[in-house]
């Protein structure tokens, strides 16, 4: 059946005055005060695993404490299904698209399992990227304000998928994109929203050194040599095998140690056998860590990334990229990919360095080991720009803004 998760009460806004000063709060509670008691509805397809569960699992707490009646759903599926959603995934990142023409029936036969199950009753309806983007059928008569939240880079979809997915997402009131870039010629209005992280959340507040230091050695790593990490599922777009081949260049040079870091998500069905590729392409090194980490590791995430000397996001393809998010925020230097929504992040020489190829990318991390000043003003340079762009607050206060707005233009 489909799933509507409990919302945890875990923080309250007035924490955030630490961080963010009390009049960014204060601007929060007046634009939701014109808000109070409307009713909003999350839908996405997956409860763990992924930046859209971790975005959602921090929003909508806040959003409810700014007294908006909030709910959020997931939709379920078979295997059938998510084989198809994550196809559809590669395909809208610009791959081929394999699987036969019945797939898209199935895809449809699905989204009109989940219609049946939910309760799609919001004054505003938020769904989440391609898998339930049919559900907008349930709307009656022009009803309510319907959203499409796309978190994937569509500057270059496979035309097949696209072509099927556009007329849905044409039915709704607008679109919401993470970059500039991503968005498509659409009949609708379409919004920018940047993807953000909870600095309160376990995987971003401050941790003890000795904590960290402990987590590092559990996990059989050196606190004396440098770290290298990359936290990520384990997803052919995210390139670990490329990570090891660059860790590879860079050991030449520098007795340092690689971790690659991350688990599943529900609705990916190939984490399994990209995990087995890294396995054998990495056999052999005891200074390389893959660690296949439980949805509930946050804390373990947090501590691997502020013990780490450079965080690595190698992505081929890429949405947003927040685990590049987390990593300026703990204020360390980063070598990613000039895909996607990295470059938003990582300014290139200011806030980190970006790179093109495996060689590339060791190069860059070799000029980071050997220049630490360097490396350290990169890093504080990063970390303010999160704060000022990509704090759960932020994105907050854009979905009140979109919503005042659509009330006002019904």
């Amino acid at each position: 059946m489909s799933t509507t998760m409990p919302i945890p009460r875990l923080i309250h806004l007035d924490d955030y005055i630490s961080v963010l000063g009390e009049p960014e709060v204060a601007e929060l509670r007046a634009l939701a005060s014109q808000l109070q008691g409307r009713t909003v509805q999350m839908v996405n397809s997956t409860a763990v695993g992924g930046g859209v569960a971790e975005i959602l699992n921090r929003m909508v707490p806040i959003l409810q404490e700014l007294g908006l009646a909030i709910r959020w759903d997931v939709i379920t599926g078979g295997n059938d299904f998510f084989e198809i959603t994550k196809a559809f995934h590669n395909a809208l990142h610009g791959g081929r698209y394999d699987m036969p023409p019945e797939s898209f029936d199935v895809f449809l036969a699905y989204n009109e399992q989940n219609l049946a199950r939910l309760q799609m009753e919001g004054e505003f309806t938020v769904i989440h990227d391609p898998q339930p983007v049919g559900l907008i059928k349930a709307r009656r008569n022009h009803e309510g304000h319907w959203i499409w939240r796309c978190h994937i880079d569509l500057s270059q979809p496979n035309p097949l998928v696209w072509q099927f997915l556009e007329p849905w997402v044409n039915r709704y009131d607008g679109a919401i994109f993470s970059s500039p870039e991503f968005s498509r010629q659409l009949s609708i209005p379409q919004y920018l929203f940047y993807p953000c992280i909870d600095p309160l959340s376990e995987k971003n507040r401050d941790l003890e050194p000795e904590f960290v230091r402990g987590v590092l050695e559990r996990f059989g790593l050196d606190p004396m040599r440098p770290i290298l990490t990359q936290i990520s599922r384990f997803d052919r777009l995210k390139d670990p095998v490329g990570v090891v081949r660059a860790y590879r260049l860079v050991k030449r040079y520098f007795d340092c140690q690689l971790v690659l870091a991350g688990g599943g998500a529900s609705d990916d069905p190939e984490g399994e056998a990209v995990l087995a590729e890294v396995r054998e392409v990495a056999q052999g090194d005891p200074d390389i860590h893959i660690l296949n980490l439980p949805p509930w590791s946050a804390t373990e995430i947090n501590a691997l990334q502020r013990g780490s000397t450079i965080i690595i996001q190698k992505s081929l393809r890429e949405g947003f990229g927040l685990t590049v998010t987390e990593a300026l925020w703990k204020k360390k230097p980063v070598v990613a990919s000039a895909v996607g929504g990295i470059p938003t992040q990582v300014i290139h020489k200011h806030t980190g360095l970006l790179a093109h190829s495996v060689e590339g990318t060791a190069y860059q991390i070799r000029f980071l080991l050997s220049n630490p000043a360097i490396a350290a003003k990169l890093a504080e340079q990063g970390h303010e720009h999160v704060r000022e762009h990509f704090l759960i607050t932020s994105n907050a206060k854009r979905y009140l803004t979109l919503f005042l707005h659509l009330v006002g233009n019904p």
